[in-house]
């Protein structure tokens, strides 16, 4: 593949990493366990924490995507090297979550960060309504200025309901947490026009401004050998970063500080994106989904939403619809119009509770702890926004 088909930008082009204010760092098994000796690699993690240290002082969100429980777990418990059985991997995975969150919490600390373990499955991220929930709970962790560190729930995954990889998770938890760069650490420094093994001449791609066919072909097809895993995978979690309004990086985590490497420019890959993560949050709410109900409110919310302000039960005076939480409501003036769209933070019955009560009194409407706003400003599109 030639350098103009790659359509690769000069290198001026690459953001840079002190530009970013939320950062997804995903670490694979192999990196991370030494499996010969059936541990972390301890001094390689302890390089890799000063990197997220750094990115953490200057003011950026850090969260991780760590694989390694089954792996950690499996030695552990004696289980035999290769494929393990759906019961046996389960179980190595509830020994190695143990293990993963501990060393974690404990490297983190080292460096005066406090980690938050969260265990998701495919469902917390594919289904609105727990969707929500993970991403309120990450939100509140990075408020606190904690570091999330998630992986799949793999003591109760499945083969038919679980990413199985986690190139495609950590992409889903970039656009979950409306993150603007995801970091794929790997053993490889980036995506080649050939496959480096076998070709001495492959060139390392250092700019994907859009993923097309020719750079999916790269990955391998759907029959081919990289098709499980490897690289198609990290093409795949390109596409959902991007398009989540994330740029992305493949690069070389096999060496030691391996983030710093891309602050300093050595190789690797980027994955542009046109987007941003709330301008792509926004296009979604305001265009992609399909309305279940409308909440009215009075002047006085209608003026704290389009100054930024989340909407709180005490500004609605009705609504309609029989919608549940996380679906998409219109969002209506005095006079009827829309002046925005979002996301319902309770079921229709419970917010027929509240409206038009003060926040202290919700708690004890509905008993116990409960998220303040109808709908978070985080989760509207006001009209105009998201459009085109």
């Amino acid at each position: 593949m030639t350098a103009s088909a790659a359509s690769a930008p000069p290198p001026a082009s690459v953001p840079a990493l002190e530009g970013f204010r939320r950062v997804v760092v995903k670490v694979g098994s192999s990196l991370l366990v030494d499996r010969a000796q059936g541990c972390v690699k301890a001094q390689w993690l302890a390089s890799l924490v000063e990197d997220l240290a750094a990115l953490h002082r200057r003011g950026a969100d850090v969260l991780v995507v760590s694989s390694g429980a089954v792996a950690l777990g499996r030695t552990v418990l004696g289980l035999a090297d290769g494929a393990l059985k759906l019961e046996d991997s389960q179980a190595a995975a509830a020994v190695g979550q143990i293990a993963l969150a501990r060393i974690w919490a404990e490297t983190l600390a080292g460096s005066s960060l406090t980690a938050g373990q969260i265990l998701v499955t495919f469902a917390d991220t594919e289904q609105r309504r727990r969707y929500l929930n993970a991403r309120a709970t990450i939100a509140r962790l990075l408020d606190l200025r904690a570091v999330p560190v998630i992986n799949e729930n793999d003591t109760v995954a499945t083969s038919e309901l679980r990413y199985g990889d986690n190139d495609r998770l950590a992409a889903r938890v970039a656009t979950m947490a409306s993150a603007d760069l995801l970091i794929l650490l790997s053993d490889v420094p980036g995506l080649y026009d050939a496959p480096p093994a076998d070709n001495p001449g492959a060139r390392l791609i250092p700019v994907v401004p859009r993923v097309t066919a020719e750079i999916e072909a790269m990955a391998g097809g759907a029959a081919s050998h990289l098709s499980r895993g490897g690289m198609r995978t990290k093409i795949e979690a390109g596409k959902i970063a991007t398009t989540g309004g994330a740029h992305m990086v493949i690069a070389d985590g096999r060496i030691d500080h391996p983030v710093a490497s891309v602050a300093a420019g050595g190789p690797c890959t980027w994955f542009l994106t046109g987007s941003s993560p709330v301008t792509s949050r926004k296009k979604w709410i305001a265009g992609s989904l399909e309305p279940r109900g409308a909440l009215h409110l009075d002047a006085g919310a209608e003026r704290a939403i389009l100054a930024g302000a989340s909407l709180l039960p005490a500004g609605v005076t009705r609504i309609e619809g029989d919608f549940t939480r996380g679906d998409c409501l219109i969002m209506r003036n005095e006079q009827g119009g829309e002046i925005g769209r979002g996301l319902a933070g309770f079921d229709a019955g419970d917010a027929a509770r509240i409206i038009g009560r003060s926040s202290q009194d919700v708690e004890a409407i509905l008993g116990g702890p409960q998220r303040a706003a109808l709908i978070h400003r985080d989760d509207m599109a006001l009209a105009g926004e998201g459009r085109g």
